[in-house]
C-alpha cells in the first residue's frame, strides 16, 4: 500500500453510511438485528446527541478508514467504538485514533480515560498495552436499561 497522509476529523453526518458499513466489517456484533442496544445508527444518533465533537474519523487517501469515540463526564473519559478498515491495519491508524481521543480529552482536563475490551480478545489487549493501557483491578458491571432492558446481552 503506497504511503498517504492520515487526517483525523469530527464525524459528519455525511459519514454516516460509511461508518456503519465501517462497524459491520469490524464489529460482528453490528451485524446481529436481533439486539437493539447494538443498533449502529442508534449508536451514532446518541453520541451525536451527546458529546458530538468528540467522535472521530480518519481518512487516508480520501476514504474513511477509522473511527473512535470519546466521552467525559468530569470525572473519567472513555473510549469507544474505535475501528479501522481490516485493509488499512498496521499503518498506524489505530494508535493515531487513542492518541487524537487522548489529546482531546486531555485538552478538555480528563485526568484518566477508560475502555472496554471483550475478555476474548487477547488482539485488542495487546494493541491497548502497546499503548500503555493496563487492566484495571476492578469488574466491569452493567444494566441495560428501557426498550434494551429485556435483550440480553
Amino acid at each position: 500500500m503506497t504511503s498517504a497522509t492520515l487526517s483525523i476529523r469530527c464525524f459528519d453526518a455525511r459519514d454516516t453510511d460509511t461508518v456503519i458499513a465501517l462497524w459491520q466489517d469490524v464489529f460482528p456484533e453490528y451485524r446481529n438485528p436481533d439486539k437493539p442496544q447494538r443498533d449502529p445508527r442508534l449508536s451514532i444518533a446518541n453520541k451525536l446527541a451527546t458529546q458530538p465533537e468528540l467522535f472521530f474519523v480518519a481518512e487516508r487517501a480520501g476514504r474513511l478508514v477509522g473511527t473512535v469515540m470519546t466521552g467525559y463526564d468530569g470525572h473519567r473519559g472513555w473510549i469507544y467504538s474505535l475501528a479501522v478498515d481490516p485493509t488499512h491495519r498496521r499503518l498506524g491508524i489505530g494508535t493515531q485514533l487513542v492518541e487524537h481521543a487522548e489529546a482531546a480529552l486531555t485538552a478538555r482536563g480528563c485526568p484518566k480515560v477508560n475502555l472496554q475490551v471483550l475478555s476474548t480478545r487477547s488482539d485488542v489487549q495487546a494493541f491497548y498495552e502497546a499503548l500503555g493501557y493496563r487492566a484495571d483491578e476492578v469488574i466491569s458491571m452493567g444494566k441495560r436499561l428501557g426498550a434494551t432492558a429485556a435483550v440480553a446481552g
